[in-house]
């Protein structure tokens, strides 16, 4: 009589497990570098706190966007994934997960993008198939340009633009200086990151500034669009008529990229996590709290 309810309780576990798994191979926690952004830029569309229902959505399609476009990823991905020394842990190339598994998960965030960009109204719908394109042709881009960063980055610049439109239907300069500062912050992190791979992408014909250039170069690279990244920062913060308190966490986030680039030495790249993941999560959370308390307590 027992046996049906502890057969349930363990598929319900399975389930559990396996929605764990996906979630890990995923990165979850990343969604911080380009949710906290895209927050700042409704936060500034809305002309303060945004309403619950369309903020809801639009974190429900920046969820369902960014998760499915690293799945998509890392089906895409897998070949080269087997071959790394540094990525053959992974959950696919371990058999963790199925292909057919990672599909549904594409499948279901995809139409989860889709619909709460429907719900956000009639031109997030209308964008939202391009959107998504340029999200999943990054998984691509290694394979035939040493610009994938740049690629990378305007994936994750859409972000702030998407979040702009969302609440006001329409597009303006502001968002789109947002979304170029945060294409030159991600390039410039994924170059750091491409350095772990230098070697493996030569031997498989991938594209990177760091294949290309060698890491010394690209550090420099990366630390170039790094300065870019802050120089329009603070051409935003006048367009956006901010204050000090935006002024003076740009500062911050400048000190933290400086710290980035020191914990990443061309031949020392044993800190990448902390430089790539802790730091730049840092970033994007403290430029959403910046911008937030600027328009509340200073006002503009």
């Amino acid at each position: 009589m027992d046996k049906p309810a502890v057969s349930s309780v363990t598929g319900v576990n399975l389930v559990k497990d396996k929605v764990k798994t996906i979630l890990e191979m995923v990165k979850f926690v990343h969604t911080v570098f380009a949710l906290p952004v895209a927050l700042m830029s409704a936060f500034l569309a809305a002309g303060g706190m945004p309403e619950a229902e369309r903020l809801f959505f639009i974190i429900l399609a920046m969820v369902g966007a960014r998760n499915g476009a690293m799945a998509f990823n890392r089906i895409v991905d897998l070949n080269y994934d087997q071959l790394n020394p540094r990525t053959k842990t992974r959950h696919l190339p371990q058999g963790l997960l199925t292909v057919e598994q990672t599909w549904l998960f594409v499948a279901f965030c995809s139409a989860l993008f889709f619909f709460a960009a429907y719900k956000l109204g009639r031109l997030p719908f209308m964008l939202s198939p391009l959107f998504l394109a340029v999200l999943y042709g990054y998984s691509f881009a290694k394979r035939f340009t040493y610009f994938s960063h740049v690629f990378l980055g305007l994936s994750l610049g859409l972000a702030p633009v998407g979040a702009w439109v969302a609440i006001r239907e329409s597009f303006q300069p502001l968002p789109f200086a947002l979304g170029v500062a945060v294409i030159f912050w991600v390039a410039g992190f994924d170059i750091l990151y491409a350095c772990q791979d230098v070697e493996f992408d030569k031997k498989m014909g991938l594209f990177s500034i760091p294949q290309r250039l060698g890491i010394r170069k690209a550090l420099w690279v990366s630390a170039l669009f790094h300065m870019l990244m802050v120089a329009i920062l603070i051409e935003l913060g006048y367009l956006g008529n901010f204050g000090g308190i935006y002024f003076g966490g740009l500062v911050l986030v400048g000190g933290i990229l400086c710290y980035e680039h020191y914990l990443v030495r061309p031949h020392d790249l044993s800190r990448m996590n902390v430089a790539f993941c802790t730091l730049n999560g840092m970033i994007s959370v403290l430029l959403l709290v910046i911008t937030v308390a600027d328009r509340v307590i200073i006002g503009g």
